[in-house]
Formats: C-alpha cells, structure tokens, sequence
C-alpha cells in the first residue's frame, strides 16, 4: 500500500484545494496516472499514483484544502478493482500516459472526448485541441482538406424570466482568493500613486511595419509591442534604480537584474509570468517569451518557475480596450507599468494639428522609497525610447 501525499510544489506555496478526484475508491488504476487535481494559487497540478494498484480511501473530498505533506488517500498495491469508465482499466492506463494539460484532462471529460483521438500540433493536448476535437466534423465540398472547427462559444443566458430573482452563489477559487487578498494587502500596506504620460506610437508602428516581414521570416516570431517596451523599461530602470527594488523591514533592496514581468490573461485572471534577465534578451526573444506565455496561460500550462519572482511588471489594459487604467502593483515589486490602447487623436506637432496613434502610459508605484520626480521622469524615459525607438535598436 502506498500514501498518495500533497507534493512540494515551489516557492511560496503551502497549502491547495482540492480541485477534482479523477478517480474513485475501488478503481484500477496504472502507476504514474492522474489521480487527483490540486489546485493552488498559482497553477494546477495533478498528483498520480505512485504505484499500480486500487484506489483506497480517500482522505479529502472535493473542495477540501490540503497542505503540504498531507496524505490524500491510499493505493492498495495488486490487481483488481473496477474500471471508473465503460473502457478498461488498460485502455485509461493508456489515455493517462499521453501528454495533455490539466484543462485538457478536465475538458475531454466533460465532453467525453477520448485523449488518444485528438491530434494537437504541439507536444502536449491542449484544452482548445479537446474543444476542436468535440465538435462534429463539417465537411465542405470547397475545401480540398479537413479544417478544424473554431472552438465553441459559450450559448449566451437565456432570458430572465418575469419575477426571478434567483442568485447564484459559487466559492472563489483559490487562485482568484489569492488575487482578492493580495490586491486589498498591497493597498493597506504600500503608498500607492500613479503618474501618466502619453506616447506617440508613430515611430514604433512604422519601424515594426518596415521590419514585419524580414523579421519573422529570419526568427520565425512576429515583432510585436512588448519587446519595445521591455527594452525601453530595462533603460530606464537603469537610469532609476529604486523602481527596480523592493522594500524588506528597514532595508531597501535594489536588485541588479531584470526580471520583467509580463502580465497576461488566463481563464481566473491575469498571471504575470517573467521574462528573465531581460536586458540580456534580443528583441525575437522578447517576442517569443511573451507570444509563449500566453499560449501556456490559456492553456494552463504555465509552470510555477514562469511565475516566481520578477523585479518589475508590464501590463497591457490595451489588449481588451483599456483607454486608460491605475494598475495596482505586483508586491513585492514597487512598479508597475500600465499600457493602454492605441488610439488615433489629433495632436500639437509643430504648432500644426496633425493625428498620430497616441497610447496612454500610466506608471503605478510605491511612494515610501519612489519620489513623484524620479517615477515621472521614469515615464518620460520610456516616452522618449518608445517615439525614437532607433536608440534602442543601437545602443541597447
């Protein structure tokens, strides 16, 4: 018999939940299969059975939280027990040894979707690979080759109906707990103030709009924003150290390196992996850096590694919309740079009105060790790189 016990899983995490029992008490199950999620306030992960067996007694239900070292259940070694689906216990054996994210485990479920039958073009099955692979095939007289159908969409709610006034009540997940509780701690504890500017994007657009097609086909990865306004906030943390800190009792820290991090959206909010050592980082690394974390966040793959750390953080409200935005800061960090969308606005140029794609710039920081004067000039760095993104180019 052996215990199924909550693993150690990284930097700053002790304790999870209980997301899921993929199994049941007097199942068969194969050594190294899924047996459980666990989730936490950073990613998903699934705990497998350390030997061959049956599944015992299980010490935590669904939605229970667990700690670190705590035993979840048991595995009777030997023979035995009953299949948990109509296929045998030989045939899940097989599904569990192909490589597929949580999501896409939790997904193929739901939709009964079998694992084997759906092709992914990357190296693991991906919950969007389940999703296409649930849909009923549509052929199309006028195409030579399947397409895979786009992913379903959610049918919208139906209409409320005369005098309901039904709620509905749902526990927080424990990552969205964790993003409540940290938001409402770094404003209790941080002097929290924001300063904006505005940034011409002309230069950068035309630039990307000449480089576009030589630079993807020599590194394979389109030339996005993000690796201008990586570069441009590595020169000026430079040039303005104490953004680049963080505060520790009576000590400030002023870290030497650049860990960039680059929030991006997931399905219980943003996440903010980190690009390492960013001043060390060409631009077709920066680009593929980002375009990989956020295929990693959709699909629920991002690893504890891609989240520890980071020394500053870059978000983008632009993406869905955002004209102008305070973003709250990532603590222990005491920045946080907020981008925004680009707009066509008419502007002074010249003592002429003429219109360029104008973004709102919004810098966030921590008052106690961050003087307005440095933190606006900060932001003014950043404008002069960005609308004059040749320097960049040269000389960092």
């Amino acid at each position: 018999m052996a215990d199924i016990i909550v693993p150690e899983m990284g930097e700053s995490i002790v304790d999870a939940r209980v997301a899921k029992w993929l199994k049941q008490p007097g199942d068969a199950v194969a050594v190294g299969e899924p047996l459980v999620e666990l989730e936490t306030d950073k990613v998903d992960i699934e705990v497998a059975a350390p030997i061959a067996g049956v599944l015992g007694p299980i010490a935590f239900a669904t939605g229970s939280d667990v700690k670190i070292g705590d035993v979840l259940g048991t595995v009777a070694a030997g023979a035995g027990g009953r299949a948990s689906a109509p296929v045998a216990a030989a045939s899940e054996a097989a599904a569990s040894a192909i490589a597929a994210t949580p999501s896409a485990r939790r997904a193929a479920r739901e939709n009964k979707v079998d694992l084997a039958a759906v092709p992914t073009p990357g190296d693991r099955i991906t919950r969007d690979d389940v999703l296409r692979a649930a849909q009923p095939a549509t052929p199309s007289p006028t195409v030579s080759k399947p397409v895979a159908p786009p992913a379903p969409v959610a049918a919208p709610p139906a209409p409320r109906a005369a005098g309901d006034r039904s709620e509905v009540r749902e526990r927080m997940s424990r990552r969205r707990l964790t993003i409540a509780k940290r938001l409402v701690e770094v404003q209790s504890t941080a002097a929290m103030l924001t300063t904006f500017n505005e940034v011409d994007m002309s230069a950068v657009m035309a630039l990307r709009a000449r480089q576009k097609e030589t630079f993807t086909k020599k590194f394979g990865v389109g030339l996005g924003l993000s690796s201008f306004f990586v570069k441009a906030t590595v020169v000026a943390l430079r040039e303005f150290p104490r953004l680049n800190a963080e505060i520790q009792g009576d000590e400030i820290v002023l870290k030497r390196y650049y860990d960039i991090g680059v929030a991006v959206g997931a399905p219980e909010g943003l996440v903010v992996p980190v690009i390492r050592d960013a001043d060390q980082q060409s631009f077709a690394a920066i680009e593929y850096a980002v375009r990989n974390f956020a295929a990693k966040a959709k699909d629920g793959t991002l690893t504890l590694e891609d989240l520890r750390g980071g020394s500053f953080t870059i978000t983008n409200g632009g993406v869905f919309g955002s004209m102008m935005s305070t973003p709250i800061l990532n603590p222990p960090q005491v920045g946080i740079l907020g981008l925004h969308a680009i707009k066509e606005r008419p502007i002074a140029v010249g003592g002429q009105v003429v219109v360029r794609p104008m973004m709102y710039t919004a810098l966030t920081y921590d008052h106690r060790i961050v003087d307005g004067s440095e933190a606006v000039r900060f932001l003014v760095k950043v404008k002069e790189l960005i609308e004059d993104p040749g320097v960049l180019l040269v000389e960092h």
